[in-house]
């Protein structure tokens, strides 16, 4: 999977992208990145890429004509990308939606910053995605949340694929307690039904677990969750007892 960065800080990315799940995601030919810096496609000898809102109004905007070159030109790759725009008035980034964008062969994902981008921007894109309800200094680190949430479900990415389908939401539910060694720290016990060797077992309580937890921490989920009658039976009992 090919993503193209367009942003006004590439050097945001150097480390990131050259760390961990993702440098080997590129060194196995599962991942690749292309970065575009705006400033390339501005169009006057400052290289200026933004400038005051019509209409008045604190702060600034970018402007259209760089970033629509700097679209263009990741557009003119093979295969184009499908174009995201990481913006608080987007969509919020979840796990499904991590999964569609995952089936795309390219995105190309543009940072916004400063008062966001001239409205006539959105017509070049596909989406737009909020990573959550608060206020970020650019689209970076929400681009950078964006390729983790989507590069672990591409193929050949992680070394295991039984990672992801255990994760938090891949169910709907939030993950199951995790623990390892040693069985006991300062009086804190490995629960014995994880040492007892029994898989059957074993995958009932995480499941109920997870059942547990997402009701405690996360209850919005349930409403979505595909649970069988005898898990929501339990679901009715945990709620009747609290």
């Amino acid at each position: 999977m090919r993503f193209d960065i367009i942003t006004l800080f590439p050097e945001f990315f150097t480390s990131p992208l050259g760390a961990t799940m993702l440098r080997k995601g590129q060194e196995r030919g599962a991942l690749e990145f292309r970065l575009y810096n705006i400033r390339d496609f501005a169009t006057d000898k400052h290289r200026v890429t933004d400038d005051t809102p019509y209409g008045g109004g604190a702060g600034m905007v970018m402007k259209v004509e760089p970033l629509a070159g700097a679209i263009e030109a990741s557009m003119a790759n093979d295969p184009p990308p499908w174009r995201v725009l990481l913006s608080p008035q987007g969509v919020l980034l979840s796990q499904s939606l991590a999964r569609d964008l995952a089936q795309h062969q390219a995105l190309a994902l543009i940072c916004g910053r400063y008062e966001g981008v001239d409205e006539r921007v959105k017509s070049f894109m596909d989406i737009e995605v909020s990573v959550g309800d608060y206020v970020l200094s650019g689209g970076e680190a929400a681009a950078l949340v964006l390729i983790d949430a989507v590069s672990r479900l591409v193929p050949g990415v992680l070394g295991s694929d039984e990672s992801v389908r255990d994760e938090s939401f891949a169910a709907g539910l939030l993950e199951y307690p995790q623990y390892t060694r040693p069985p006991e720290y300062r009086g804190l016990r490995v629960p014995d039904i994880l040492l007892s060797g029994d898989h059957g077992a074993i995958a009932r309580w995480r499941r109920r677990a997870a059942l547990e937890r997402t009701a405690r921490q996360r209850p919005d989920l349930l409403r979505d969750a595909s649970l069988t009658a005898a898990e929501r039976q339990l679901l009715d009992r945990m709620l009747r007892d609290e």
